[in-house]
């Protein structure tokens, strides 16, 4: 019956995009790359002597997830090719020429025959399923050609389907895998709740690698330093109008001496026109920013690709998605640099942001008011925020390593 439902759930899934893409463009995507997928990846593939890893990651986040580990295995074990799959166009449109993997690929749906076929062209030496993603046919089908499977930097909670009298049909999916790499122990307890006792090893987030390597690379900008100044910065980063809205009540209480950077998560035309009318008179964005930046308050970032380096520019952090339905972006990117973190309230799937908050290096708000106060306090304490950078910057660099644990586990075994 669980199958049944399962199948159910991937026909109304096929139906739901097909119909949301006569409105939207990223449906659109998602159905115009997986037409002929399977027989492009044929082409590809077919006929070639070669080695190769298949890893898959839902989305663009997922990707930056286990970016450490897929690049720790092309340097450790060269011989082998990557093979790399998303579900999501976020993902695979912006990294489809991601130059750490030989293959980049949309993953095809899942199906007895989908995942059948593309195993046995893959044919992989080992498969990587990043932080979630769980699907039925290619589980089984990997289990049954005794791939050596693997999850990382997998984050459970206690209300998931895993752990519910019903959710037997995720369970059996959970005991395809070889290895478990978890984030933390609960979800190593959980997971035990569940009849899922061997293998499963606390081996902490691959995201502090990432965000370490990215912090050794920073980029300079000469415009950023020129609007910088000698003030003091406030990078708010992958903001929806929600989070913009709470951002616009500091205006009339941010000191001389500071100022604003805004890097929305959209940078559509409509969206950075009402971020230009909601900081009128007080806001310029990037691309119009001269040399002399003409004692403008607030910037408004309208590009792609600036804000991990953005943060290092900065002395406090405000994240953006906290007010949204899916929860926030990424707060280990400002919190390398050792930036306190202001963000929503919906976080509670965020293991990293948990522990940001319980160490009071981060600070979720609820509405303006409560932000208004937080921040004002810390922007006045000039010694408070020092003293936090340091000891921000030295929990980061303590939870690295679980790139190298990973593949201090499964490299020898698996991979020759």
């Amino acid at each position: 019956m669980q199958l049944l439902l399962y199948n159910i759930f991937l026909l109304l899934y096929r139906i739901g995009v097909r119909v949301a893409s006569l409105f939207d463009e990223k449906p659109k995507l998602w159905l115009r790359g997986r037409r002929g997928l399977l027989d492009k990846i044929a082409a590809d593939l077919q006929g070639k002597d070669e080695k190769r890893i298949w890893a898959h990651c839902s989305s663009l986040g997922e990707f930056e997830q286990g970016r450490p580990l897929i690049e720790a295995i092309k340097e450790q074990y060269p011989a082998y090719k990557i093979v790399l799959t998303f579900f999501s166009p976020s993902g695979y449109e912006i990294r489809k020429n991601y130059a750490g993997a030989d293959y980049v690929y949309y993953l095809p749906m899942d199906s007895h025959r989908n995942a059948r076929r593309f195993i046995e062209m893959v044919n992989p030496a080992m498969a990587v399923f990043v932080k979630y993603e769980f699907w039925y046919y290619y589980l089984t089908q990997l289990k049954k050609a005794e791939v050596p499977t693997i999850l990382v930097s997998a984050a459970f909670r206690k209300g998931q389907s895993f752990f519910k009298p019903h959710g037997g049909l995720f369970r059996k999916m959970l005991r395809c895998f070889d290895y478990l790499f978890v984030q933390d122990d609960e979800s190593k307890r959980l997971l035990e709740t569940a009849g899922i006792t061997e293998n499963v090893i606390v081996a902490g987030d691959t995201r502090y690698d990432r965000v370490r390597t990215i912090a050794a690379g920073v980029r300079q900008f000469p415009l950023i330093d020129k609007f910088k100044e000698k003030d003091n910065l406030i990078i708010a980063g992958s903001t929806w109008h929600e989070d913009e809205d709470v951002l616009r009540h500091i205006l009339p209480q941010l000191p001389e001496d500071w100022k604003l950077i805004i890097a929305p998560h959209e940078i559509d035309e409509p969206h950075i026109k009402s971020l230009l009318d909601m900081f009128a008179g007080h806001a310029v964005l990037y691309s119009d920013l001269s040399e002399e930046p003409a004692g403008y308050q607030v910037l408004i970032i309208d590009n792609i690709g600036m804000l991990s380096s953005l943060y290092s520019y900065g002395e406090i952090a405000y994240v953006g998605g906290g007010f949204q339905k899916g929860g926030i972006h990424n707060v280990l990117e400002p919190a390398v640099f050792g930036l306190p973190v202001f963000f929503g309230p919906v976080y509670d799937k965020f293991v990293e942001a948990k522990a940001l908050v319980s160490r009071m290096y981060a600070f979720p708000i609820s509405e303006k008011e409560h932000f208004n106060s937080l921040l004002g306090k810390l922007m006045d304490d000039d010694k408070r925020r020092h003293s936090m950078r340091k000891a921000i910057r030295d929990y980061i660099a303590a939870q690295t390593g679980a790139t190298l644990r990973i593949l201090d586990a499964v490299g020898p075994k698996w991979l020759k």
